[in-house]
């Protein structure tokens, strides 16, 4: 995969479509009453972050799997609450909304048409395409996503930034540095150490007992990262509370394993993609087709017109 050395947007296209499928009233409708409110709101949302942020190079990234073995192996809770079917072949089909599921096919197919660079890699979370990507990337990157994950990739020195919608993407918090020091008390890749020390419910990890995100964020910033803090388990004159010595080394087997459930992956097998942002269609005659088949009127229009100006 080639290297990006222009501005790079890349979209965690899972939670900016649930985003809108929630944000976007169900009676936004096909012609035949399909609702298409997840279709059109992503489109929009799509539109707005060009106008607003003008990239050169746009990927939407993709769970290819949404819940990797090889994460669920280390930690078998991962995600296990979100798993609606699994399967023994493939990835598991997680809980998604009865009108949400048929509207994903649309999405991919309108990007596709679009000419969007859609990219999604067999085993591995959008996270991980989203990492590798940044990784490669040469020049600056935006990340936009709704997921406080991708904060670990995080960094000034490269321009990483992450653009988190408060409020549709009209509202988004424009992460750097500074906001995650005045926010959490660490940098990107402290982020990721924060995280797995604490916990993340939502994800089936089940951190530290005991080690809230405050109390995380003091360890890394008195003994600089997740080594420096096992570390310091080993060495009675550390300053460690008890309680805190004891936790953690209960601990050591979760600690052991956690830092590659939680840490993006950045060596994720991209395959060769047209990143520029389209200035017209790939396929207008698909695109048409998908525009009346789904009655995608002035969500498309305006994407259209923002893509070509």
């Amino acid at each position: 995969m080639r290297k990006v050395t222009r501005r790079l947007m890349l979209l965690d296209t899972a939670s900016l479509y649930f985003r809108a499928y929630f944000g976007v009233p169900e009676s936004v409708k096909a012609p035949d009453g399909t609702p298409v409110n997840a279709v059109r709101g992503l489109l929009d949302f799509i539109d707005r972050l060009v106008r607003d942020h003008r990239p050169d190079e746009l990927v939407a990234c993709m769970d290819a799997d949404w819940r990797p073995r090889w994460r669920v192996q280390l930690i078998p809770s991962y995600k296990a609450h979100r798993v609606a079917e699994e399967h023994a072949a493939g990835p598991d089909e997680e809980e998604v909304p009865d009108t949400l599921s048929p509207q994903v096919p649309v999405i991919e197919e309108v990007l596709d048409a679009l000419g969007i660079a859609r990219v999604g890699v067999a085993g591995y979370e959008a996270d991980d395409v989203i990492g590798t990507f940044t990784a490669r990337a040469e020049g600056p990157v935006d990340i936009v996503t709704g997921d406080r994950d991708l904060y670990q990739l995080v960094d000034d020195a490269r321009r990483v930034r992450v653009l988190y919608p408060l409020k549709g993407v009209g509202t988004l918090q424009l992460t750097d540095e500074a906001v995650l020091r005045e926010k959490y008390g660490v940098d990107g890749p402290g982020y990721a150490d924060l995280a797995l020390l604490r916990g993340d419910p939502s994800d089936g990890l089940p951190g530290v007992p005991g080690i809230g995100e405050k109390t995380a964020a003091k360890l890394l910033d008195r003994f600089g990262d997740l080594a420096g803090i096992m570390a310091a388990v080993d060495e009675p004159t550390s300053g460690l509370t008890p309680a805190q010595r004891r936790r953690l080394d209960e601990a050591r087997p979760y600690v052991a394993v956690a830092p590659r459930v939680v840490r993006v992956a950045g060596d994720v097998p991209l395959p060769e993609v047209v990143t520029a942002l389209p200035r017209a269609p790939r396929h207008p005659a698909a695109l048409d087709a998908l525009a009346a088949r789904w009655g995608l009127g002035g969500s498309l229009q305006r994407l259209l017109t923002t893509l070509g100006t």
